[in-house]
């Protein structure tokens, strides 16, 4: 194991608790001025916060939102607590996860944090939760709260970043069990080593067979032939963190073939671990039996034990942050499954098929549901009936749930009537559109719905009304969010937002490159279309993806220089060049954002294409106004090639509220100016940028927020933007709701 101590990062957060403290007792608001009175004492306790949040879990997989039919994947147990609480059916998040779990714990777009798609290997400080944001964590610390995150982080670093696997430490995380950089590693088709190279595309043996399991300290387990009617015993063996061999018995030479590595990630199933507790932080080795096992247990394990650790007397706020269901789709036990795992035998074990990953998604999804019931009754949240089902009283204790989806599915898992074309990564509804349950103490009237219309910012202000902190006040920073407790308390709550907002682009990184060309379902008789969402190979391919990049290896790419292509619109280039069939891949959008009021949604994509006058690139920006509702069932959704009202005459309604949506989002877009010098983001250039610069250059030196070039370093050039700007105060940042 490996263990890290870093004192200027606790110093570096007893420095921005420090700030947030002045800011709660003195500061006027977002934009300064004034001294607000403070709050009078609570009467009780402020609630404990469990906050769940689902990986590409949309609202199309959710029946109890009224969609999914008999697709979606079964989850009583998220039923039961929607039943008991909130439903907020028109919510909104960002395209992809990173911005979309950044929007909930520091409630600002990405155009304010320029996190602008899933976070990569590649991509700078700049593009990261800065160590100065104002998070969910540093804001309820200062409520007296404990905060804790177990799972996915995916919000800064370990690349690129002077903090590296203590992000979340300097984040503001007191505590964190989980995955730095989130996505779960690539399937291990030798399945721990004891096959040949793709033989095994699940991760382990699928076939019922007897044979050994072995572990990393030696130790060897025979396991009987395994009814049909449960797991593989390759499965079973790989979930206990072991490495299967068929028909092999403990204590006799192994195969030829296999050889044993307990250091290869394994998807779900093998991943590299880091615990940050008490101001230390332990890189756990993939031989660990704690980084062994399946994920969704292993977060469920890790938060029940931290909530049942609290002492009485303190509020606490635990971030579960599943995994599941992102890709790579990889089995899930049985037990977690019972009722998708049956329809998953045979022919069906075939992990890099889309169609067979339809039903593992739902098996993932299902298993996340079992595992979040398990939480709620090893803590005491809930109970069991007789019949085995949850049951969950919210006035039972003091702890609100909050649960939601980070951004809309992924295509292939997508439900009907929602498109599989128009989904995660795209400002479209299927993108964009998430579950969200609130249930608790707090809760009037629960087993209702609210349509009115949220956003994933607004959960940071719900968090900060259940700990007495106003966040526009306590916050010196403009904050997008509006407030969901008024929703909570009165039945007849009108609207607090008049316009919604989604948006996703590229991140930033060195000297202006981005992420690789992939290319989707290109086949000898079909285009396909390309996108740089993935942030690597391994992530392309785990997508059902063929890499066009730097050190691409399918034998379709097209690549006369041999060292792969940096853009999507480079794709078509060397097609057109080649001549080859079936011709250019449908390019992708770069960058998409979207606005809506209350019947209608703008969405505007921008594209960069291959332009054969130049042989260059060209960039077009498409507009899009459409009709929609939330309706259950078949809600009105979009699509370019039929419904968009651009296609014909608007009538006058139409023409108003296309005016005034435009206007509404150029103010928005236009609404962080820029402040060169102003690392920190406090507003103005002044001796503080200085002092951080010169700490960050001497002891690091390169990506950090004082990299104002964008080249991965902080040098002398950055200290000289600094120096030009001194004293200079940031025009001032303003809220669109």
């Amino acid at each position: 194991m490996h263990r890290i101590n870093n004192p200027w990062r606790l110093a570096l957060a007893a420095t921005w608790l420090a700030a947030l403290a002045a800011a709660l007792a003195s500061c006027g608001g977002s934009s300064g001025g004034g001294t607000p009175a403070p709050p009078p004492p609570p009467a009780q306790q402020p609630p404990n916060i469990l906050f769940v949040v689902m990986d590409d879990v949309g609202i199309d997989q959710m029946a109890s939102f009224g969609y999914g039919g008999a697709d979606a994947p079964p989850t009583p147990h998220l039923d039961a607590v929607a039943s008991a609480g909130v439903k907020f059916r028109n919510t909104w998040s960002m395209p992809e996860c990173s911005p979309g779990r950044a929007a909930f714990f520091t409630g600002r777009y990405p155009l304010r944090t320029n996190m602008y798609q899933a976070l990569g290997p590649n991509d700078l400080a700049n593009s990261q939760l800065s160590p100065f944001d104002a998070t969910v964590p540093k804001l309820l610390g200062q409520a007296g709260y404990e905060n804790a995150m177990f799972g996915k982080f995916h919000l800064a670093g370990p690349e690129h970043n002077e903090a590296g696997n203590s992000t979340p430490l300097q984040l503001g995380w007191d505590h964190f069990y989980g995955w730095i950089g989130g996505l779960p590693g690539s399937i291990d088709s030798t399945a721990g080593g004891a096959y040949g190279a793709g033989a095994q595309a699940c991760g382990f043996y699928p076939h019922h067979f007897a044979g050994s399991c072995h572990f990393a300290d030696g130790a060897c387990e025979n396991l009987p032939l395994a009814p049909l009617s449960e797991d593989a015993n390759g499965l079973q063996c790989l979930a206990r963190g072991g490495i299967f061999v068929d028909r092999h018995q403990c204590g006799t030479p192994l195969p030829a073939s296999a050889r044993l590595d307990f250091g290869r990630e394994n998807a779900y199933y093998v991943s590299p671990l880091v615990v940050i507790d008490q101001g230390r932080t332990e890189v756990v080795p993939l031989s660990d039996p704690r980084a062994r096992g399946y994920r969704t247990t292993i977060e469920t394990d890790a938060a029940i034990r931290w909530i049942r650790s609290r002492p009485a007397g303190t509020p606490w706020m635990a971030t579960v942050s599943y995994s599941a269901a992102h890709t790579p789709w990889q089995h899930a036990p049985r037990q977690l499954s019972p009722q998708t795992s049956p329809r998953l035998s045979g022919n069906v074990l075939d992990c890099a098929s889309p169609v067979a990953g339809r039903l593992i998604q739902n098996q993932m999804t299902e298993a996340l549901d079992s595992e979040f019931g398990r939480l709620l009754v090893e803590t005491g949240l809930a109970t069991r009936a007789a019949d085995g089902s949850l049951a969950y009283d919210p006035q039972a204790g003091n702890t609100v749930i909050v649960i939601v989806g980070d951004n809309g599915s992924l295509g292939f898992a997508v439900k009907p009537p929602f498109s599989l074309s128009l989904a995660k990564g795209t400002s479209y509804q299927t993108g964009v559109w998430v579950p969200l349950i609130v249930a608790g103490p707090r809760v009037a009237a629960p087993g209702r719905a609210v349509e009115h219309m949220v956003n994933t910012v607004d959960l940071f202000q719900f968090f900060g009304e259940l700990a007495g902190i106003d966040v526009h006040q306590a916050v010196p920073r403009t904050v997008d969010s509006v407030g969901l407790l008024p929703y909570l308390n009165a039945l007849g709550q009108a609207s607090l937002r008049s316009i919604n907002f989604t948006q996703s682009g590229v991140n930033i990184q060195a000297n202006g490159a981005r992420n690789g060309p992939c290319v989707m379902s290109r086949t000898s008789s079909q285009a396909g279309s390309c996108t740089q969402i993935p942030t690597s190979k391994s992530v392309c391919e785990d997508n059902a993806g063929v890499w066009w990049g730097p050190g691409h290896t399918d034998p379709s790419v097209i690549d006369p220089g041999g060292a792969g292509h940096a853009q999507c619109w480079e794709v078509n280039r060397a097609i057109a060049a080649a001549g080859a069939a079936p011709g250019s891949v449908l390019v992708l959008p770069e960058r998409t954002l979207a606005m809506r009021d209350e019947r209608y949604k703008l969405v505007r994509n921008t594209t960069l294409n291959h332009d054969p006058a130049t042989g260059g690139s060209r960039e077009d920006v498409a507009t899009e106004f459409y009709e929609i509702d939330q309706a259950p069932g078949r809600p009105r959704l979009e699509d370019p090639a039929s419904n968009d009202l651009l296609r014909a005459p608007l009538s006058t309604g139409q023409q108003a509220a296309y005016a005034a949506l435009t206007a509404r989002l150029n103010e928005l877009l236009t609404s962080e100016p820029d402040c060169p010098g102003d690392g920190n983001r406090d507003g103005v250039v002044d001796a503080q940028d200085l002092s951080h610069w010169q700490r960050i250059a001497r002891d690091w030196g390169l990506s950090s927020v004082y990299d104002f070039f964008f080249d991965g370093r902080t040098d002398a050039a950055d200290r000289q933007v600094i120096e030009q700007h001194m004293g200079a105060v940031c025009p001032k940042s303003h809220g669109v709701y």
